[in-house]
């Protein structure tokens, strides 16, 4: 017994190292002077953080963040999962973590009581009647209300020690987005941005096979809905192309080019900016949200390869440069919903402490992109 209970007490030791709350030198010094640790789990837990106390006077017996983090940490339990707006899209959240094994949905906050009683009804979750409520019962918290609500509603989450996945964008303002860094780094919180198409299979494929281009263009268009319009198309839309680009580049920017109009909302709702890099490459990005019909579409010229991929679908195809000519072939994707991959990510990002694919810095620099694309044209159309 007192084998399991030393291996237990060496991870709670790491725990605490990692999270920055001793270091290293002090975990090692209290691991070697331990003979023995007696009690229950939870006697173990408050005997070992009163030994820290010792060497870590800022390590608080009552801090709920830590203890939160302690019960993911330590166990294979469920991480306790909630949803801050359970609109068109929260809804999906909410059914991801109540599908996923590795959560537990533990309620809702929504401001549309009738829309939170059905969510409750479906899922047998709770519903919280403020954000501070939400967040005192959850670990994991997804933020699914409008963009100009993110930080307010982010803040007080994040000073309850959740883990975060803000939907996309971060933010309206780079100002919000240093704000909710900053808390989230306070109370050594994770913040995952939800730039889903990272998680679309089809991006898997493009970061295996994207070396180096010299050439992008992309295409997201979309129908006319209410929903999503407190933004312009280039923080509704086009903020998704932005985040893949800069992912496959790699490279910084060197030139910005934008024009947009607005159709049918106060705010652009047609958009085409060209951005040209460090590197040489060269993006061509269009985004609408006044369409016909719905497009997400990316094509990458290479100097040996060219590559055409529809995110929607899932499939697409590309065309190498060989001895024998040119050969083109199908590209080989495994398809699965990029939300569910998506939500998974965050949660086991969770659970081993590891930065999410798309963190909170990778959302910040693709909202700093998209406000500048957005004042380039709010900039013309004054001097139009």
């Amino acid at each position: 017994m007192f084998k399991y209970k030393l291996i237990y007490f060496n991870l709670l030791s790491l725990f605490l190292v990692s999270e920055g709350f001793v270091g290293l030198d002090y975990a090692m010094n209290i691991s070697s002077s331990v003979q023995d640790i007696g009690g229950s789990t939870g006697a173990i837990i408050n005997r070992i953080l009163k030994t820290f106390s010792v060497f870590a006077v800022d390590l608080d017996l009552n801090n709920v963040h830590l203890f939160k983090r302690i019960r993911v940490y330590m166990s294979n339990k469920q991480i306790k999962c909630g949803v801050a707006g359970v609109g068109y899209l929260g809804q999906h959240h909410a059914r991801i973590y109540n599908e996923l094994q590795q959560c537990e949905l533990v309620g809702v906050f929504e401001v549309d009581k009738k829309r939170a009683k059905e969510m409750s009804k479906l899922y047998g979750c709770a519903i919280f009647d403020s954000i501070e409520a939400l967040g005192a019962a959850c670990e994991a918290v997804s933020v699914v209300v409008p963009t100009d609500k993110h930080c307010d509603v982010s803040i007080p989450l994040l000073e309850q020690g959740c883990h975060l996945l803000i939907e996309k964008p971060l933010c309206t303002s780079l100002e919000e987005a240093e704000r909710i860094t900053a808390v989230a780094h306070k109370n050594n919180c994770l913040v995952q941005v939800g730039h889903i198409e990272h998680y679309n299979p089809v991006m898997t494929f493009l970061e295996d096979n994207v070396r180096d281009p010299k050439y992008i263009t992309a295409d997201r268009l979309a129908p006319f809905k209410k929903r999503g319009v407190e933004v312009g198309v280039v923080l509704d839309l086009m903020i998704h192309d932005i985040g893949i680009i800069l992912q496959l580049v790699k490279s910084s920017i060197e030139r910005v080019d934008s024009v947009g109009v607005n159709v049918l909302t106060n705010t652009e709702d047609i958009a085409n900016a060209r951005i040209a890099f460090a590197n040489g490459c060269v993006a061509n990005i269009n985004a609408s949200r006044v369409s016909e019909k719905a497009v997400r579409e990316i094509r990458i010229f290479q100097s040996d390869t060219y590559l055409s991929l529809n995110f929607a679908e899932q499939k697409g195809h590309f065309i190498k440069k060989g001895l024998l000519g040119l050969s083109k072939k199908s590209v080989p994707i495994e398809r699965g919903e990029p939300l569910m991959l998506e939500l998974a990510s965050f949660a086991n990002s969770i659970h081993n402490f590891s930065v999410p694919k798309v963190g909170a810095e990778l959302g910040k620099t693709a909202l700093d992109v998209a406000i500048q694309i957005t004042e380039q044209i709010r900039q013309s159309e004054v001097m139009q």
